[in-house]
C-alpha cells in the first residue's frame, strides 16, 4: 500500500509538472502587447481611410472641393475673375467645377506656394475631359504674372488625338527650374512603356503629378497607375523653384484672360470639361497613397 501510494504521488507530481510546462509553452497571440483591433473599426473605410481628407493631411497646402464654393479651402482665397464656369452636381465628392471653354483666375499670392514653402510637391486632380484634335488643355497651373509658363503645370495634350479616341491621353508634368527654364516628363507614346488612362464623356480620371526635390524626379500617375516614363523623370541639376510672385489659374493660362495676355501663343484653349478635388501637397505622396486617393475617389470618399 505504501509503495502504491508512492507511485501515485509521483505520477500526480509528474502530471502537475507537465501541465505547468504546457502552460508555459502556450503560444502568445500578442507577444508585443499591441492594442486590440476590431474589424468594426474598418467598416466603410477604403485602404484604412474614411475619406481623402485623411491622406497626407499634414502636408495638404491647398484644396479646392468645389462644394458650393470656388474658394481655395485652406487659405480662403476667392477667385479674382472667371468665365464660363459653374458648380454642378455629380462630382467625385459632392459638386464639381464645370467649364465650357472656361477658366478661374486667382490673382493672389498663396503663402503655401512661396519659394521657401514649396520644394517637393504633389498635385492631385480629377477631370472629365476629351481629346479635341486641335488645342492643349491646362487644368491647373501655379502661374507667374507676365510669364507664359507657370511654376507648376498639369498639361493635357488633347490636341494630339480626336475626340473619338478614348484610349489615349498624353499627360505632361511641367515645372520651372531655378534658372527660369522648364523641365517636364510625360507618358511618352513612342516608348514601349507607354500607358494611358481611358477617357469618356462621363468618366472621371484621376491625375497626379509628383516632384521629389531630393532626387529631382518628376512623375505622373493616372487612375492609380504610374504612367510617366522613367526615361525623363530625372532632371539632372535642373531643380524646381517656386518663383514669386505667383498665382493660380484653373482651366487655362494667361493668354485666355482678358488683360493678362503675355504673348500671341494659342496652343492652349480654355478648358471644356469638368474638374474636381484639386489637392496640392508640399511633399511627395508615395505610390501606395496615390493609389489610395484613387480608390477613395472611386468610392466617392
Amino acid at each position: 500500500m505504501k509503495l502504491s501510494q508512492l507511485y501515485t504521488n509521483r505520477w500526480m507530481l509528474c502530471l502537475a509538472l507537465a501541465a505547468t510546462t504546457l502552460s508555459s509553452c502556450k503560444k502568445d497571440d500578442n507577444p508585443n502587447g499591441l492594442p486590440e483591433v476590431s474589424p468594426e473599426d474598418y467598416v466603410g473605410k477604403v485602404d484604412g481611410y474614411g475619406s481623402s481628407d485623411e491622406v497626407y493631411e499634414k502636408n495638404l497646402v491647398a484644396y479646392w472641393s468645389f462644394d458650393d464654393t470656388k474658394n481655395e479651402k485652406i487659405s480662403g482665397i476667392a477667385p479674382t475673375s472667371s468665365a464660363n464656369d459653374a458648380l454642378v452636381p455629380n462630382g467625385v465628392r459632392g459638386k464639381a467645377l464645370s467649364l465650357n471653354a472656361g477658366w478661374i483666375y486667382y490673382g493672389s499670392q498663396f503663402a503655401n506656394f512661396k519659394t521657401e514653402a514649396l520644394k517637393s510637391f504633389t498635385v492631385s486632380a480629377w477631370v472629365q475631359v476629351l481629346n479635341n484634335g486641335s488645342k492643349k488643355t491646362l487644368p491647373f497651373t501655379i502661374s507667374r504674372p507676365g510669364i507664359y509658363q507657370g511654376n507648376v503645370n498639369l498639361v493635357l495634350e488633347t490636341n494630339s488625338k480626336p475626340a473619338t479616341d478614348l484610349d489615349n491621353l498624353i499627360v505632361k508634368a511641367v515645372y520651372t527650374d531655378l534658372n527660369g527654364n522648364t523641365q517636364d516628363n510625360l507618358n511618352a507614346p513612342w516608348l514601349s512603356s507607354y500607358k494611358s488612362p481611358k477617357l469618356g464623356a462621363d468618366k472621371w480620371t484621376h491625375l497626379v503629378i509628383t516632384y521629389d526635390a531630393a532626387a529631382n524626379n518628376i512623375q505622373i500617375w493616372a487612375d492609380g497607375v504610374k504612367i510617366g516614363t522613367t526615361d525623363y523623370q530625372n532632371r539632372g541639376t535642373n531643380y524646381f523653384k517656386s518663383w514669386e510672385q505667383n498665382e493660380v489659374i484653373i482651366g487655362s493660362n494667361y493668354n485666355s484672360i482678358p488683360g493678362k495676355e503675355v504673348n500671341a501663343n494659342t496652343e492652349f484653349a480654355p478648358m471644356t470639361g469638368k474638374i474636381d478635388e484639386i489637392r496640392v501637397y508640399n511633399a511627395v505622396v508615395d505610390d501606395a497613397h496615390i493609389k489610395t486617393l484613387f480608390n477613395l475617389g472611386v468610392a466617392n470618399k
